[in-house]
C-alpha cells in the first residue's frame, strides 16, 4: 500500500534538484547583468556561459561578480576553467566560484591544484509551493504589499539601502544594486507599507518554475513587526501564481535569515561553498 506525498515534506536533493537551483540563480543572475549592461553601458557588465558554468561581471567590487553553476550542470576541464579565468583577469576582478556539493570530485581536485580555496559557505534552501501547498501568512494587518513600479526604482532602492544602515560602508552598494532589481527581467521588486510608508523590501525571480527570494531588508524602525513575513507571504503566492512549483532562498549558516526561511517551511538542500583563487 503506498501513501500519498506529504506536500509539506522535503524534496530528495539530488544532483537533478541542484541542478535546477543552480540554474535558477544563475539565470537571475544573468539577467540582473543584462538589466545593468542596458541602463548602465559604461559599467562594462558581462556574462558568458562555458561548460554550464556562468560567470558574470558586474564591476570588481560587486558580490554578483562570481561563477554560478560550476559542475553541476558539466564537468569543466582545465582549459574551461582557464577560460572563466581569463573572463575575470581581463577585467581585474577576483575569480570566485559558488560551487554546490553535488559536483564530480575530481573537480575539486582540479581547483585545489590551481590554487583556488574555500572563502566562505551558504545554506541553499527550498520549499515546495503551489496551490495544494499550505502557505505562510502575514502576521501583521497594518501592513499592505505592493509591487514596486520602475518608476519607483529609486524609492525601492533608498528603502532596501535604508534597512543596512548599521552598515554605512554597505549603503551605497546595496543603492546601486537595488536601483537595477526594478528593472531586471524576471524579476518583481516589492515593497512593505506600514501606514503608506516604504518600510521594507524584497524581490522575487522566477526562473524554470522556480523562485528565487532576495533583496529582504527592512529599515531599524520599522523591525519586528511583520513586514518580511509579509513580503515572504506576498512572493511565495506570486511565484504560486505564475506556476512555480519550488521556492529558493540563499543565507550564511546559522544566520537569521536561515532560522526565519527554516520557521517558514524552507529546509537546507546543501550548504554551498564559494571558492576563490589564490593571487
Amino acid at each position: 500500500m503506498t501513501t500519498a506525498t506529504n506536500l509539506n515534506d522535503p524534496l530528495i536533493v539530488d544532483v537533478a534538484l541542484a541542478a535546477r537551483l543552480e540554474r535558477t540563480e544563475a539565470t537571475a543572475n544573468s539577467r540582473f547583468i543584462e538589466a545593468r549592461r542596458r541602463i548602465s553601458p559604461d559599467s562594462n557588465a558581462a556574462w558568458i556561459e562555458v561548460a554550464g558554468t556562468y560567470a558574470m561581471f558586474d564591476g570588481p567590487d560587486s558580490p554578483c561578480t562570481q561563477t554560478f553553476g560550476l559542475g553541476i550542470n558539466g564537468n569543466p576541464t582545465a582549459v574551461d576553467l582557464r577560460t572563466i579565468e581569463s573572463f575575470f583577469f581581463e577585467r581585474s576582478a577576483a575569480v570566485h566560484h559558488e560551487v554546490a556539493p553535488l559536483i564530480a570530485p575530481e573537480l575539486i581536485v582540479r581547483l585545489n591544484d590551481r590554487g583556488y580555496h574555500p572563502i566562505e559557505f551558504t545554506s541553499v534552501m527550498y520549499r515546495r509551493i503551489g496551490p495544494n501547498v499550505p502557505m505562510p501568512m502575514p502576521r501583521n494587518p497594518k501592513l499592505r504589499v505592493n509591487v514596486a513600479s520602475q518608476n519607483q526604482a529609486e524609492l525601492w532602492a533608498q528603502t532596501s539601502a535604508c534597512g543596512w544602515c548599521e552598515h554605512p560602508d554597505m549603503m551605497q552598494l546595496i543603492l546601486d544594486l537595488a536601483q537595477n532589481f526594478v528593472v531586471t527581467e524576471g524579476a518583481t521588486a516589492m515593497f512593505a507599507e506600514l501606514d503608506g510608508r516604504p518600510v521594507a523590501t524584497g524581490v522575487v525571480a522566477i526562473a524554470g518554475g522556480i523562485a528565487l527570494l532576495a533583496g529582504a531588508s527592512t529599515i531599524p524602525d520599522a523591525r519586528k513587526q511583520g513586514a518580511q513575513s509579509a513580503l515572504l507571504a506576498q512572493r511565495l503566492q506570486f511565484a504560486v501564481d505564475q506556476g512555480c512549483d519550488i521556492a529558493m532562498m540563499c543565507a550564511l549558516p546559522g544566520s537569521p535569515s536561515q532560522r526565519n526561511a527554516q520557521r517558514n517551511g524552507f529546509h537546507i538542500a546543501y550548504t554551498r561553498t564559494k571558492w576563490g583563487l589564490l593571487n
